[in-house]
């Protein structure tokens, strides 16, 4: 966990730093079409996210 805290630490020095606001969006889309594709891999809630798609 601490190793996880400490890859998003340094990823939020690294917007903060370089003035790359741009990318906060991109980074949060893609945490949440992984936690869909988690989600979706051998569960019940797989036929409802297919349809979504």
């Amino acid at each position: 966990m601490a190793k996880k805290v400490s890859t998003l630490g340094e990823i939020w020095a690294f917007l903060r730093a370089r003035k790359k606001w741009w990318l906060g969006p991109i980074i949060v889309i893609m945490i949440l079409f992984g936690g869909l594709l988690v989600l979706s891999h051998g569960s019940v809630v797989a036929p409802f996210i297919y349809t979504l798609f």
